[in-house]
């Protein structure tokens, strides 16, 4: 009997032996512990979000950026722990955010923050401050308090903006986005959110890029490509927006404005047949197709800068390939590359039709790779060749900008 109970008793310390080390017996670490707590304020902060209760927020942390979104109308608002870092009663949390507006997205927005905390003297994690992660693009409510204005097809968000301006985004708004579906159809989710930051600078913090870069550009469109044959390619609308430079938008006519409006929302419905296959001349060339479309602008109105290279001998040889796109690079280039795009669009609607111009780009989209994807489209949809399509499009530009 007692050698039976030594020998259990040397078989228990073996097996909690070989247990510990496969699964720890010791428990989880203060790492994991802090973890699981800090995910769990971050819930609890998320659902205070989505509640609308300003008190439940004070109980996890600082009050801001609560106080700059709370006018957002949210669908989704969640945070993931990615990483922690722990110190001396603090700590540095690594977090993924998704969120969805309500009505709009039907895919959420995805956001790299770091969150810091501390311990009150009960032991509980406390948020005293939130910021975009490194290397990573601001949310319009880092930038301060977000004024929203709904339209019957848009909502715009806006920062250091007045009311009338904002309702004016909305106005250009709800023109655009059944121009697009006149044009393209209604296989999209027709409607569209705006970000109008205060400034220039404003803007590039929300692309995460230099100011520079986009000096000059009135608005581009943000999100994620993926043509209905891509992989990865998805039949859902991604969360797309709409980001506007005030400074150089706040320069151009009424036609200009809704012109660029216009063309960035015709993204915003083309964004689920564009994918790797799609060239940028195809698919700025459609957008701007879409954005004077209706409008009377002539080529020689639309296209001053190819109509003095025209005028000079100077007629394309190929059309513009995407390098030419780069809003850092040369001014001239740039608008040369976007109005040859949107004279190759015309030059198809003219001489087939408009439908054959959409189909021409849905079959474009549906290509995994660029490579052969212009040239069967071509073929397919048009009947015509590279080459010859290179031609007709070099005597188009002559005919119409000579």
């Amino acid at each position: 009997m007692a050698g039976r109970r030594r020998g259990s008793g040397s078989s228990a310390v073996a097996v909690c032996l070989l247990l510990a080390s496969l699964t720890g017996c010791a428990g989880p670490s203060a790492a994991d512990t802090a973890r699981g707590q800090v995910q769990r304020v971050l819930d609890a902060r998320a659902a205070a979000v989505l509640r609308h209760d300003p008190a439940a927020y004070a109980v996890t942390g600082v009050r801001t950026p609560y106080t700059n979104l709370k006018s957002l109308p949210l669908a989704a608002w969640s945070y993931r722990v990615t990483a922690l870092r722990l110190g001396g009663g603090r700590a540095t949390a690594e977090a993924e955010l998704r969120y969805r507006i309500s009505g709009y997205d039907t895919a959420p927005v995805t956001a790299d923050r770091t969150l810091t905390l501390s311990t009150t003297a009960g032991g509980t994690w406390y948020v005293d401050s939130e910021r975009p992660a490194a290397a990573s693009a601001q949310q319009l409510w880092d930038q301060g308090p977000v004024t929203v204005v709904r339209g019957h097809s848009g909502i715009v968000l806006g920062v250091g903006q007045g009311g009338g301006a904002l309702r004016g985004y909305a106005a250009l708004a709800d023109h655009a986005v059944p121009a697009v579906s006149d044009a393209w159809g209604t296989d999209w989710s027709r409607r569209i959110v705006v970000l109008v930051p205060a400034s220039l600078d404003g803007m590039a913090a929300l692309l995460g890029s230099p100011a520079a870069d986009y000096r000059g550009i009135a608005a581009v469109t943000t999100g994620e490509t993926g043509g209905a044959g891509a992989p990865g390619g998805t039949s859902r609308a991604p969360a797309d927006r709409i980001v506007v430079n005030p400074d150089a938008y706040g320069m151009l006519g009424t036609l200009g404005r809704q012109v660029v409006l216009t063309h960035e929302t015709t993204h915003v419905a083309t964004r689920a047949h564009t994918g790797r296959a799609t060239p940028l001349w195809l698919s700025e060339g459609y957008a701007d197709w879409v954005g004077y479309r209706g409008s009377g602008r002539s080529p020689d109105q639309a296209a001053p800068e190819l109509q003095r290279a025209v005028d000079a001998g100077q007629v394309p040889t190929a059309l513009p390939a995407d390098r030419d796109f780069g809003f850092a690079g040369d001014a001239t280039r740039l608008a040369q590359a976007y109005e040859g795009g949107w004279m190759a669009c015309r030059m198809i609607a003219a001489h087939w039709d408009e439908h054959r111009l959409d189909d021409f780009y849905r079959a474009v989209g549906t290509h995994r790779e660029r490579p052969g994807a212009v040239e069967d489209a071509l073929a397919k949809v048009l009947g015509t060749t590279l080459a010859r399509f290179t031609a007709q499009w070099r005597e188009y530009l002559r005919a119409q900008l000579g």
